[in-house]
């Protein structure tokens, strides 16, 4: 024999309130769970088709130092070129490996292991120095934990 619940009409306010939170939180709690498994399960992306000029540039994942969203577009940047894609960095996020690329700005991703030193400047800001790139990637405060000394 199955109890069915009683409706929230005979339950006094609070109790209500406290079981559709109930309802909701384990809701949420499931939906959290499927799309953290279906990001776990889904392959991660190991070529980019990005353009360059007039040309269309098949560049494996593993050449690329760091991405930067600029308007529309996010610049794909190895030791060598730069390149161009449409794909949103968030979208992009998704698809990489997170212990390989960190996000260190709202608009860039960088490779660990292309990072060659953090430094902080001195107004307290820091910026990362890449191995194969000349510029400096600046790190917001919201990402700066990543860089606390060990």
């Amino acid at each position: 024999m199955t109890t069915a619940l009683p409706a929230l009409s005979n339950l006094s306010p609070a109790v209500a309130i406290h079981l559709t939170a109930a309802v909701l939180a384990t809701a949420l709690g499931s939906v959290a769970l499927w799309a953290r498994r279906s990001q776990a399960q889904r392959p991660r992306l190991t070529v980019i088709q990005a353009s360059h000029g007039s040309q269309i540039h098949m560049v494996p994942v593993g050449d690329v130092l760091y991405f930067e969203a600029a308007d529309k577009y996010v610049r794909v940047l190895t030791a060598s070129a730069e390149y161009l894609i449409r794909t949103p960095l968030k979208e992009l996020a998704d698809q990489l490996d997170p212990q390989e690329f960190w996000q260190v700005h709202r608009s860039t991703l960088v490779r660990a292991s292309a990072i060659a030193t953090a430094v902080r400047d001195e107004l307290g800001k820091l910026h990362l120095n890449l191995h194969g790139r000349p510029e400096r990637l600046a790190v917001s405060r919201l990402y700066a934990h990543l860089f606390k000394a060990m």
